[in-house]
């Protein structure tokens, strides 16, 4: 889980980092759009790699799931009686939040494909063609669509906040309380980041900052 959890990081932050390139115009988006189907061209045929891409995200999408739904169900197992102390031996609040704002991420995530990447859907008034951009630009002037953006991103930010400090537990990075502290901070910078990044574009188009033309 921890690994898996890993790559999506990575993943997240290389995505959000993409998503400003809104700021240049449509152009450089439909620029930074084409370029992601041409790496390694011609060793691999056009959109190649960000095909094997999708699949191992795929890959460690059902790792990390499971994983959760494993460990989720452990915890409920663990023990069958209860006794004064219930609380100290159920999930902290925190990580319940992490399982349900995780299943949410995951319904998120289904709309956020069909929306932008399997039917392209355009919920707004622009006609946006084949061009990444103003697809993206005519679906975040819709309120509601930035609305659903931005509760994403809250559970998004929860969800790497915890998920590093969880990950560098795993993996034996917080033996002392330096590291743990180092290991909150940095789950904390992460999540800022991202979320905030993610949050710019949609903002700045719904405010009118960011247009098509």
């Amino acid at each position: 889980m921890a690994l898996s959890g890993a790559l999506f990081v990575l993943y997240v932050l290389l995505h959000m980092y993409g998503n400003l390139k809104i700021f240049g115009g449509v152009a450089a988006f439909d620029e930074y759009a084409l370029h992601l189907r041409t790496i390694l061209m011609p060793i691999l045929p056009f959109g190649g790699f960000l095909w094997i891409f999708r699949a191992v995200l795929v890959v460690s999408l059902v790792a990390h799931a499971y994983a959760a739904f494993w460990l989720w169900s452990r915890a409920n197992g663990a023990r069958t009686t209860r006794y004064v102390a219930k609380q100290a031996a159920k999930a902290t609040l925190r990580s319940r939040m992490m399982r349900w704002g995780g299943i949410a991420l995951l319904l998120f995530l289904v709309w956020h494909l069909l929306q932008f990447t399997i039917l392209k859907i355009n919920v707004g008034s622009e006609a946006a063609g084949d061009s990444a951009g103003k697809l993206v630009i005519s679906s975040f002037q819709v309120w509601w669509v930035v609305v659903i953006y931005l509760l994403a991103l809250v559970a998004l930010g929860m969800h790497l906040w915890h998920g590093v400090w969880s990950a560098a537990q795993t993996l034996g990075w917080t033996s002392s309380t330096k590291a743990r502290r180092a290991a909150r901070t940095t789950g904390l910078v992460i999540a800022l980041v991202t979320a905030i990044g993610f949050a710019l574009p949609p903002l700045a188009i719904l405010f009118g900052i960011v247009k098509g033309s």
